[in-house]
């Protein structure tokens, strides 16, 4: 038998280590910026279009590359950051390996020029899938550019798992501002389809985080800076009344290096403890200068992972002195010398955008001799329907007759009810109760239901979310005083791809200049009791989660973000009018004994269950 085992062609190797480099383009995107900025450069530039598909440009004024380099950069572990193994343990650089544009060439038709500046000319190469196709002298700025087009061209299965543009766009987005946050003091363009979204001149962090972030975070951050044995510490921490209800905001960087770290999240989050709800997270840009020598980069490749050897005790560290930093803010404000903005502003403990005009509201309907908790039941409930108190109490019996009956009555009988114990339920006289405020019990003829009121409401508005994505007729309820919604570049584009179904379930938003929209409305059939602006960012919040856990399609995401923020929460207390109208509406939907979780909304207990339990 002839042997059978043999090594890869260098092609076929290349495109194998492609798949752990290069994802999508954004992750193209990270490693030839770092790669400039290891270069030393000034400036960089990023040039795309279709989302990185068809070209990623980058152009820096770095050091350049000699003939020789220019054509071993692309060899697979070609790097001139290190020289023997203990130098893995002392690296500072942003790369280091010596794979990215080995794998890059592997998968895209990439042009190459490059010249040091002591030359008269630089070096022009041009590869497809690992071919060199042309190499010659050529007239060129100092520098690097590198142009990729066609990423994943001679791989059409991985170019196929590729999302849309807008979720490209905000994934290169992404990477974008972490390597900016990184160093600014270097100058970043970002140019897509010819506009220019982000223009970063050199500046200090705090000035780099407002140019990304916008002019409104100049009055929203707090200093923070720690020296200690194990770790250097600073960056900024946002004040805890600027939380936001969204996630993103949230920077690492260990030696000027992003990473995604829990630990090290949690270690912030505690320090909050107290001044923020559960469902709050705090802006923090926080760089850590450690010994190399002390952590491993080299366990993830895309580098965004590291190990401690004393993780405990930098968790202490950046704990403590985030609590520092919020007392000292809340004991001593100070004047801020580095604030953009006018002299009227550093007054100003709040942006103007975030000062909320006074609000008078009276209900011209209120009767003395009523029962005050019953009026505010009827009022809170009735207006998560998009309907006052008074059209609710005057017309409740015909408000909700939207229910074909047959449909109606097939529901009950799909759940096993039979025709008398239909009857039952369907009396005038009906009677309903509440369990703990989170339960209803509705008797039947066999024993009793016991319906959980939140999962019920999830379902009934989920379904009506669903049919208003369809036919665009989502009805909306305009504000007095419409409000602006400040958000990070990233969510700012996820908002501008879902505009059109956001606007169909009735939410009267539109765009407000850089990274801000206008809410003007918001869905008739949700309670007003959260501002236009938390609304906003919950959905924004719920939808992120939603994609990222169950993978959802857009329309069936959004529409169940909305109806778990909307739904009446677990001890609400309901009338006996609510309760009757919440069962009626939960037997006209097309799944009402399944919650959105995939638990049941329904149970049904029979009398002979509960004698056998007193027989016990």
């Amino acid at each position: 038998m002839s042997d059978i085992i043999q090594l890869l062609p260098d092609s076929v190797a290349n495109q194998i280590a492609a798949g752990e480099v290069v994802q999508r383009p954004a992750s193209a995107v990270k490693e030839l910026i770092e790669n400039s900025v290891d270069a030393g450069a000034g400036k960089i530039q990023l040039i795309v279009k279709d989302a990185g598909k068809s070209l990623i440009q980058i152009i820096d004024d770095g050091c350049g590359m000699s003939v020789t380099d220019a054509r071993m950069c692309f060899e697979r572990h070609a790097t001139s950051k290190i020289r023997k193994a203990e130098d893995l343990f002392a690296i500072r650089t942003m790369g280091f390996r010596g794979e990215a544009m080995a794998s890059i060439a592997a998968i895209a038709q990439v042009e190459l020029k490059s010249r040091r500046h002591e030359d008269e000319l630089g070096t022009l190469i041009c590869i497809e899938g690992s071919e060199v196709i042309k190499q010659e002298p050529v007239l060129c700025p100092a520098g690097t550019s590198i142009s990729i087009k066609n990423l994943f061209y001679n791989t059409p299965a991985r170019r196929n798992f590729l999302k849309a543009n807008p979720v490209e766009l905000r994934h290169m987005i992404d990477e974008f501002q972490r390597v900016a946050l990184a160093h600014s003091d270097i100058h970043f363009t970002f140019h897509h389809e010819g506009n220019e979204l982000f223009h970063l001149p050199k500046a200090s962090l705090k000035q780099r985080i407002v140019h990304l972030l916008g002019s409104s975070y100049n009055q929203k951050l707090v200093p923070l800076e720690e020296d200690t044995s194990i770790i250097k510490l600073k960056g900024f921490i946002g004040k805890p009344e600027f939380a936001r209800k969204t996630r993103g905001e949230q920077f690492f960087f260990v030696n000027n290096r992003f990473v995604k770290d829990p630990y090290l999240n949690h270690a912030v989050l505690t320090a909050y403890d107290e001044l923020l709800p559960d469902d709050s997270y705090p802006l923090y840009v926080l760089f850590i200068d450690i010994d190399p020598s002390k952590i491993d980069i080299n366990v993830h490749p895309t580098k965004t992972e590291i190990k401690y050897q004393d993780e405990k005790a930098i968790y202490a560290i950046i704990r403590s002195a985030v609590k520092r930093s919020l007392g000292q803010y809340n004991i001593t404000p100070t004047l801020d010398f580095n604030q953009e903005t006018g002299f009227s502003q550093m007054i100003s403990h709040k942006a103007p955008e975030d000062i909320v005009p006074p609000q008078i509201s009276f209900n011209p309907d209120f009767n003395p001799f009523q029962s005050e908790r019953k009026s505010e039941r009827s009022s809170s409930y009735a207006s998560s329907f998009g309907e006052s108190p008074r059209d609710v109490t005057k017309n409740w019996g015909s408000l909700y007759e939207i229910v074909d009956t047959v449909k109606h009555e097939q529901q009950k009988i799909d759940l096993g009810i039979t025709p008398e114990e239909q009857e039952i339920i369907n009396k005038s006289d009906r009677q309903f109760f509440q369990l703990h405020t989170r339960f209803i019990i509705s008797p039947i003829k066999t024993g009793f239901m016991l319906i959980d009121q939140q999962a019920a409401h999830e379902r009934i508005l989920y379904e009506r979310f669903l049919q208003q994505l369809e036919t665009h007729q989502g009805a909306s309820q305009q504000s007095l005083f419409p409000q602006t919604v400040n958000l990070n570049p990233v969510d700012f584009e996820l908002v501008k791809e879902l505009l059109p179904d956001i606007q169909a379930l009735g939410f009267l938003v539109r765009e407000f200049g850089k990274n801000t929209f206008v809410v003007e409305g918001i869905p008739a059939d949700i309670s007003s009791n959260v501002s236009e602006v938390e609304m906003l960012e919950h959905l924004i919040e719920g939808f992120k989660n939603n994609f990222t856990l169950l993978k959802l399609d857009k329309r069936d995401n959004l529409a169940r973000t909305l109806a778990r923020n909307a739904a009446l929460k677990t001890g609400t207390r309901l009338s006996q009018e609510e309760m009757n109208n919440l069962i009626d509406q939960l037997f006209a939907c097309e799944t009402p004994n399944i919650s959105l979780l995939g638990k049941p909304v329904i149970i049904k207990y029979s009398l002979e269950e509960l004698i056998q339990k007193f027989e016990k």
